[in-house]
């Protein structure tokens, strides 16, 4: 369990935050303390590495971000292979420092904080996304860009929570309390 839990009573805004940054702990444990090899070690046959979960990650956050601020994106999206090249961020990844790795995604988490505040406290969960649009043209409303990230996270904390374990053993539902 996490130490900021919310109340029993919180509204919907504080619940999908919580469930959202306790997925971010988990991820954060997971891929935590690492050096460029542990960061590096996939699995046969699957070339999944925690540097690139880090890295698409990072992404991820970024692109969620221009719903919520509906600027320009930071890295590392703003780079132009980001556009063209689906692979990569997973590629490029294995050239990167964990120093780097580690950094580039709190960044993108720091980022992806302040535009969620900012559009939480200028209209709340039902105003329309920034950027992201249907097939018809409709924006979703930012509740969903919340759910829609959460899930990226819950997705990817499974993959890492195999992989960290066949990198050193570690395993466990949720951080040490700090």
């Amino acid at each position: 369990m996490m130490s900021n839990e919310p109340s029993a009573t919180a509204d919907e805004a504080e619940m999908l935050l919580f469930a959202l940054e306790r997925s971010r702990a988990q991820f954060a444990w997971k891929c935590g303390g690492l050096d460029e090899t542990g960061l590096r070690r996939a699995q046969p046959p699957s070339t999944l590495t925690l540097g690139g979960l880090l890295k698409h990650m990072a992404l991820v956050e970024e692109l969620y971000t221009i719903d919520f601020s509906g600027k320009a994106p930071g890295p590392p999206l703003d780079t132009p292979e980001a556009a063209t090249d689906l692979d990569w961020v997973w590629r490029s990844a294995a050239e990167d420092t964990a120093g780097y790795l580690y950094g580039l995604w709190q960044g993108a988490v720091e980022h992806s904080r302040r535009a969620m505040a900012e559009a939480l406290a200028d209209g709340g969960l039902d105003q329309p996304a920034k950027y992201r649009t249907d097939d018809e043209g409709v924006a979703p409303n930012l509740r969903r860009i919340v759910v829609d990230l959460h899930d990226e996270y819950a997705r990817h904390v499974g993959h890492a929570d195999l992989l960290r374990e066949a990198v050193d053993g570690l395993v466990g539902e949720d951080p040490p309390l700090s």
